[in-house]
């Protein structure tokens, strides 16, 4: 095995700090360099469309986990540096001021949020991903603004779009789909967390699409594909997000929406991708998947440092039981699995008027996903039964049996 000198991460984000981590607890002693664009490490993101953009949060108590640890890490942390090339044969890394040479690398550069086109000097449209798009958006917020318009109904949106409404504001949601969250939650429970949301004031519209913003120096309005307009002095675009690839181009690796992997993780000889950026080939569920949750850039990001150290024999698949929540007024929704493509949605405990429930996902004899709404223990217990393979008839006998949770 050739000697590891230095391991270079591309991108502090969590996959990418959590692999540097994870080498050092490995006993790995040569160089980690991190590449980082942003002037300074990233935040946790989860709590930006919620406790830091409510205000109950101030910024610095969205660190990240291992921010606390980082300097016990011995990293050459490299800020307001951004990739400009990747020669894989090589081993080199392009900088805007040189090269950089690895052993091993390690692609952790994230996603980029869509944005939809508009006036450039025109305030008051904003994503949200960084530190800055949160503290942004929290300060038109503060302005009391006559009315927000969050343009996707998506997890971000959704919680946008709570989090307006816990502060007092009213909120237009304008979502493109027949349903709110409907890729992720399929229509009947995509339907439901629109029910929440009209019940908690929101103004949700579904089927429309955006044709443009009306205002000059500050949006007004949103234009719609139909002709009409709704006013807004805030609008806050959660339509999805865009691997970080394009620095990529010309570099040997293989990139159709993020780096794609095998099964290990790895993307060429000593190079590994984790986190939003990575798409690999998941065992678990025979499918090709790129996860975009924070539980999978934890793990990601540990099983890549891992496969960058494997000597010959001793790699291993990286086939998690993808985990996600997401906190909406009083209703906590988590969902273990890959519900994509599922054959069949059933409601096994609860129901979903009392908006307390569980909902099972079959794809063939197996369970492929759990959804709980308001249900963790269900969620947890079940995301363990869905690693070890368990049959539908199985996982609903065990459901059967577990009876309710008070």
């Amino acid at each position: 095995m050739v000697e590891v000198r230095r391991v270079v991460i591309v991108g502090a984000s969590l996959a990418g700090l959590t692999a540097a981590e994870t080498l050092r607890d490995a006993g790995y002693e040569g160089t980690i360099t991190v590449v980082e664009a942003a002037s300074s490490l990233p935040p946790d993101r989860p709590p930006l469309s919620k406790q830091v953009l409510s205000g109950e949060w101030e910024p610095h108590r969205a660190a990240p986990p291992s921010a606390e640890r980082i300097d016990d890490f011995d990293l050459d942390l490299r800020f307001g540096v951004r990739a400009a090339g990747l020669d894989v044969g090589g081993r080199r890394l392009e900088l805007p001021d040189g090269t950089l040479r690895f052993d091993r690398l390690l692609v952790a550069t994230g996603a980029s949020p869509r944005h939809l086109s508009r006036p450039e000097a025109m305030e008051g449209i904003h994503v949200l991903r960084t530190m800055e798009d949160c503290l942004a958006i929290r300060s038109d917020l503060d302005a009391e603004p006559g009315r927000v318009v969050v343009v996707g109904a998506g997890f971000i949106g959704a919680e946008v779009a709570a989090t307006c409404r816990s502060r007092g504001l009213e909120v237009t949601v304008l979502e493109a789909l027949d349903v709110a969250l409907g890729r992720v939650l399929g229509p009947e429970i995509g339907g439901v967390v629109g029910d929440i949301h009209r019940d908690n004031g929101v103004d949700l519209k579904l089927g429309v699409g955006v044709e443009g913003f009306e205002g000059s120096d500050r949006v007004g309005g949103v234009r719609l594909n139909d002709g009409s307009l709704v006013a807004a002095d805030v609008v806050v675009v959660g339509v999805g997000v865009v691997p970080n690839t394009g620095w990529l181009a010309g570099s040997g690796l293989t990139v159709d929406d993020g780096v794609v992997c095998d099964e290990t993780c790895l993307a060429a000889p000593g190079v590994a991708a984790a986190g939003d950026v990575a798409r690999w080939p998941n065992q678990l569920f025979g499918r090709s998947m790129r996860v975009e949750h924070w539980d999978n850039a934890l793990e990601q990001g540990a099983a890549a440092a891992r496969r960058l150290l494997a000597g010959a024999g001793e790699a291993v698949p990286y086939a998690p039981v993808p985990w996600f929540w997401s906190d909406q007024y009083d209703r906590k929704i988590q969902l273990a699995g890959w519900i994509d493509g599922a054959d069949e949605c059933k409601v096994v405990e609860g129901s979903l008027p009392e908006r307390r429930f569980v909902a099972a996902y079959r794809r063939g004899p197996r369970l492929t996903g759990v959804l709980g709404m308001n249900r963790p223990r269900q969620v947890m217990q079940f995301r363990t039964r869905i690693a070890e393979g368990i049959t539908w008839d199985d996982a609903l006998a065990e459901l059967d049996q577990g009876g309710d949770e008070r």
